[in-house]
């Protein structure tokens, strides 16, 4: 089935098609306006357009030339982010590494990437000179030259001819292990997406905007060019204690802060236990994971008036359909609706579409598809494929879902989620759904059966496994009731605040296998463990 609500265009005719345009057209009409704050500045639109016009002309004296690639592991913060236009000026491609990558997977991505130069800081740089066979520069010394070319009468001015086919990003995946995988983002793609998903969330010049996540992350990179076509303000937060979080919104007056399920629960959590007036959030943007009720509803009894977008989207488009905001508490499973200017297929496994109300692939059409992912040829090959008819690249995201009577996307698991058991189809997140319903616990990640063990759930909670069990046993057909649970206090996250799902499956192997790899944690107190007849083990319970 093909989504019947495709909308007009995401991108504005006239409208520049690279990521420095975006800033220019900000600085065209809100030069002065606060455009950035970070934990130690605040700068204004023009302010960042010339360190970007200095970064670019630095990177230009540093001999890095357009089409190469400027690897940066940084922090978030105000050089960032004019990083992030001045390479788009420079014609030079941004590759953001998180932060917290450790050496085993930078010298995979190094390798891939193969920069020109490398930009770090603190201790990483000494790593990074270690594994990387080109110059390696530390931001603490390389930043005074920026600002000092900016501060220079007439500034230097370096802006190479960038054509919207051309590679604006790298963006490897949180997904990528010893073999890297990254995304190739042109700034046609992203400009194009990013306008789209503006068009849908509507930031205003008097927002504040919220940033927790990295700039290695699409979601928080993304954030800084949503920010600049909304003319808001953008705080960078990633380095605030998480105790001080709630306070840091109010002090900077956040008015839109995008989150993920573990950053709802937290903010619900602070929440409860203040005594002060809410900070003035009018919209709160998830994406990652499905956001439980629960957490919705607290947040929503926090923030008096306040909307909970749903979206759901992957690197390869950045966003595939987004909730629009005014109907956020109306079908209160769905994804929403397509980016403005695009399509949505389900498609069934022969490359059919599924009638209405079916669970098919999610294939998305329209200019948001990136063009593939770098040098890994077969794997754009399966990925991203031509339409039989028209030639048009579809991405195959591998995840499934099912359109209501109006064409509102439900997601309903990737392909690794969904799985037969006892002769019944079902997926992980409707087990998830289904625990996280349960008044206790906070979230929740299933893991499917393997041929080692059978279907696990944990959960995080204080409640007893079997009572976990038993909950789900009132939710759930029996088949899809899982044989074990485990609670932990606190689940493991990814670097990106999502469930780890793979340290957990390792977790349960090892220990299926009798030990424990050295070193392993449980995210919190040790796992409590109850079969699916609610008897304690100290193992599979098989």
């Amino acid at each position: 089935m093909e989504n019947p609500n495709r909308t007009d265009s995401g991108a504005s005719p006239g409208k520049g098609a690279t990521v420095h345009s975006l800033l220019d057209e900000a600085v065209a009409e809100v030069p002065d306006r606060q455009c950035l704050r970070d934990s130690r500045t605040r700068l204004t639109y023009r302010q960042i357009a010339a360190l970007s016009h200095a970064f670019a002309a630095w990177l230009d004296r540093a001999g890095v030339r357009g089409g190469d690639r400027l690897l940066v592991q940084l922090a978030s913060g105000h050089e960032l982010v004019a990083m992030v236009y001045g390479a788009s000026r420079a014609g030079v491609v941004l590759v953001p590494v998180n932060p917290a990558m450790k050496e085993y997977h930078l010298r995979s991505v190094i390798g891939d990437a193969e920069p020109a130069l490398v930009i770090a800081s603190g201790t990483a740089t000494a790593v990074l000179e270690s594994l990387a066979p080109v110059p390696v520069r530390d931001l603490a010394e390389l930043w005074p030259e920026v600002t000092a070319l900016a501060a220079q009468d007439p500034a230097p001015v370096v802006e190479r001819h960038t054509a919207p086919d051309d590679l604006a990003f790298l963006v490897y995946t949180s997904g990528s292990t010893a073999a890297p995988k990254a995304v190739i983002c042109p700034h046609a793609q992203v400009t194009f997406a990013s306008r789209a998903i503006q068009q849908v969330l509507g930031y205003r010049p008097d927002d504040v905007v919220f940033c927790r996540f990295p700039l290695s992350w699409d979601y928080g990179l993304y954030k800084v060019l949503l920010a600049c076509l909304g003319r808001s303000e953008l705080v960078l937060a990633g380095d605030e204690s998480d105790l001080v979080l709630l306070r840091r919104m109010r002090e900077t007056g956040a008015t839109v802060v995008p989150i993920v399920p573990s950053l709802a629960t937290m903010i619900g959590s602070l929440a409860r236990r203040d005594g002060e007036n809410p900070p003035p959030v009018r919209l709160f943007t998830n994406t990652g994971a499905a956001l439980p009720a629960h957490a919705i509803a607290t947040l929503r009894e926090a923030f008096p008036g306040v909307r909970v977008v749903r979206q759901f989207g992957q690197t390869e488009c950045k966003r595939v359909s987004v909730m629009p905001p005014d109907e956020d508490g109306e079908r209160p499973d769905s994804v929403g609706l397509p980016l403005p200017g695009t399509r949505v297929l389900l498609l069934d496994p022969d490359g059919h579409p599924v009638p209405q109300g079916e669970v098919g692939e999610i294939v998305a059409v329209g200019p948001h598809v990136m063009p593939g992912y770098w040098r890994r040829p077969e794997l754009t090959a399966a990925t991203f494929r031509p339409d039989p008819e028209t030639g048009e690249r579809r991405l195959h995201t591998g995840d499934y879902g099912r359109f209501d009577e109006d064409g509102y996307l439900y997601f309903e698991g990737r392909r690794d989620d969904m799985f037969k058991r006892k002769g019944i189809r079902m997926s992980t997140v409707e087990i998830e759904a289904a625990a996280m319903d349960i008044p206790g616990v906070r979230t929740a990640t299933a893991l499917p059966p393997t041929g080692g063990r059978d279907l696990v759930i944990f959960a995080e909670t204080e409640l007893p496994p079997h009572t976990v069990l038993k909950e789900l046993a009132q939710r759930l057909e029996q088949a899809k009731v899982p044989a074990l649970c485990r609670t932990l206090t606190e689940l493991p996250l990814s670097l990106h605040g999502k469930n780890a799902r793979q340290a957990l499956a390792e977790m349960v192997d090892a220990e299926a296998e009798g030990s424990r790899p050295e070193g392993s944690t449980t995210g919190g107190a040790g796992p409590d463990d109850s079969t699916t007849d609610g008897s304690t083990t100290d193992g599979e319970g098989r």
